[in-house]
């Protein structure tokens, strides 16, 4: 078996997240299913980051083991033949030694969240922004957003169904700016709590919005009670992983709403 690493860009708007099951349509298994029309072997396709329903990718790494020492390229345009059709898309295939591991192997995850705020509803970017009508103040939600960076525990930005063994994370990074009438959240750290981008990004815009939200008093909670609610998926887009191994291909990056 030869390992292949994937970069992957997908439209999560009517899939039910990476992970596989009976629900629905997911990323990892209409990947899979394309590995299995190529080379008839079912293989296991482990991504960087488990994103949920109606969550996009820009460049999200998978690995794969494959049968034989098939060529990348031929690797590439086999997956995209099968996928054509999907809203998964292979942007780039390299073979990798077998101890690199998608997941284990990440040293930082990046994500970016998009609010279109403005008074019109969306209608091009409909089911890719979460749109917030009323002014959003920038400099609040900056000032909230620095006392979430570094170590916490963050079980107040947890989803209750959360399977992390520990809630203490250390957040590396917290970008916010306007462009234009989107504002934009970009968040980096090793790894996420699950929901935990949506609901800090849920309880920023409400801070944004005049709501008189204490990060302190929040995170000394531990309570999910304590914070805002859950910013809508179809905002949220894994943008790239890193990797300690400096021989591995450059990550590709892109703003997911460049026009």
């Amino acid at each position: 078996m030869t390992r292949y690493k994937l970069n992957l860009e997908y439209d999560g708007t009517n899939l039910i997240g990476w992970q596989e099951n009976r629900q629905g349509p997911s990323v990892q298994s209409l990947v899979r299913d394309a590995v299995q029309r190529f080379c008839c072997v079912r293989g296991d396709v482990i991504a960087a980051g488990r994103t949920d329903a109606g969550v996009h990718a820009v460049n999200m790494t998978a690995h794969v083991d494959l049968p034989g020492t098939p060529d990348a390229t031929t690797v590439m345009r086999a997956l995209n033949f099968y996928l054509n059709n999907s809203p998964v898309a292979v942007l780039a295939c390299h073979r990798v030694s077998d101890d690199f591991h998608a997941r284990f192997s990440c040293v930082r995850r990046h994500y970016k969240y998009v609010v279109l705020n403005r008074r019109a509803a969306p209608k091009l970017m409909a089911g890719r922004v979460w749109w917030v009508p009323r002014d959003l103040n920038i400099d609040a939600m900056r000032a909230a957003a620095t006392r979430l960076i570094g170590q916490h525990d963050f079980t107040s930005f947890r989803a209750a169904l959360c399977q992390a063994k520990s809630p203490i994370k250390t957040l590396d990074t917290i970008e916010i700016y306007r462009d234009g009438d989107r504002v934009i959240f970009e968040f980096s750290a090793q790894s996420f709590l699950h929901h935990m981008v949506r609901n800090i990004v849920g309880t920023l815009v409400e801070i944004g919005l005049g709501k008189n939200y204490d990060i302190d008093d929040i995170l000394a909670a531990r309570q999910r009670a304590a914070a805002g609610p859950t910013a809508p998926a179809a905002g949220l887009y894994f943008m790239c992983a890193d990797y300690a191994n400096a021989d591995l291909p450059e990550h590709v990056q892109h703003d997911p709403m460049d026009k």
